[in-house]
């Protein structure tokens, strides 16, 4: 694992984005959705954060967020000590460069009319670096090696690549404009597991090479151990566990946390079969519960739970959200 400096590149605080729920003719504001609701976050230089948690948890919405592709109803995205949600659109474009995005589906992010050669360079081309096209060329074959792809694969289209090579593509693409945080979300999720090891792999490398951080989104905590520094878990909006990767997999606090590991497949005897005790589905983030978020399908809820809502509870480099972890907890 990349040895980290501790110093923050990305700080985030209290995010909150909700989407407006619209009914009737006149499209009138009744409610809203809320996706993301008082979310930290911290990814230090060279370092990786993993963002985990089920699908509608809120976890892209955040990614997006960051960058600004959604604009956030309120909250803090600083890097480097500057506030990003403060900045006008016209001057964020330094920023666009030093974080990238990384899509699920490397198809779709692909324009199918570009060759690879010109999708790589997109991004070169508007933040005007290379002196000319050859020099631009030159850079996308070195940027192609660099990912593991033959440079000859810059006369192809996306179409006759296959899926892990279409996502070496838009890590090429995405480290062309020389960023220093790429967001990765669900980046291996739709690849076959043997390729998902393939592309951890090459992130881990890249990232000692280069010196990236990365903010690892994703509803898979089976990737999360073999490239995460630290890792976020995240329900109905909000994060609710947060600790050093080790000791979020050897000692999970909140129930949701160990629900989850515990559909992770094993290879030890003593955890074979061991299947998630959650009931029922994950609430709508228009209309969360009262008290605690998870306390509808928690296997440990207790009467506590749907009256307060419980804060993050640290307890040295970790916390969490649940009672069960308050030092003073009364039932």
């Amino acid at each position: 694992m990349t040895a980290v400096s501790g110093e923050p590149l990305l700080r985030v605080e209290g995010l909150r984005t909700y989407f407006p729920i619209r009914s009737g003719v006149l499209q009138r504001t009744v409610g809203h959705v809320r996706a993301v609701d008082g979310v930290d976050l911290l990814v230090p230089v060279g370092g990786t954060l993993a963002l985990v948690g089920e699908s509608g948890c809120g976890k892209t919405t955040v990614g997006r967020s960051i960058l600004r592709l959604v604009e956030p109803l309120e909250g803090r995205v600083l890097v480097d000590g500057v506030d990003l949600l403060r900045l006008p659109q016209s001057e964020l474009r330094p920023w666009r460069r030093a974080l990238q995005i990384v899509f699920q589906d490397p198809l779709a992010s692909l324009d199918p009319r570009l060759r690879i050669r010109d999708a790589v360079a997109e991004g070169m081309e508007t933040f005007g670096i290379g002196a000319n096209e050859s020099e631009r060329t030159d850079r996308v074959a070195e940027l192609l090696r660099r990912v593991q792809l033959d440079p000859g694969a810059m006369a192809r289209y996306p179409h006759e690549l296959s899926g892990g090579q279409r996502q070496r593509v838009c890590i090429a693409r995405a480290l062309a404009v020389g960023p220093r945080l790429l967001i990765c979300d669900e980046a291996v999720s739709a690849l076959d597991v043997s390729i998902q090891a393939q592309i951890l792999n090459l992130l881990r490398d890249l990232q000692a090479e280069l010196g990236l951080s990365y903010l690892f989104i994703t509803h898979d905590l089976g990737v999360v151990r073999y490239l995460a520094d630290r890792v976020s878990v995240m329900y109905l909006g909000q994060i609710v566990e947060e600790a050093e990767t080790e000791r979020l997999f050897e000692q999970p606090r909140h129930p949701y946390t160990r629900a989850l590991l515990a559909a992770v497949p094993s290879m030890d005897p003593e955890r074979r079969g061991v299947r998630a005790r959650l009931r029922g589905d994950v609430p709508s983030p228009a209309n969360p519960p009262s008290g605690c978020r998870f306390h509808t399908r928690c296997p440990e809820v207790f009467a506590r739970c749907s009256a307060e809502a419980p804060p993050l509870y640290p307890d040295g480099n970790r916390s969490a959200r649940c009672f069960l972890a308050d030092p003073d907890r009364r039932t």
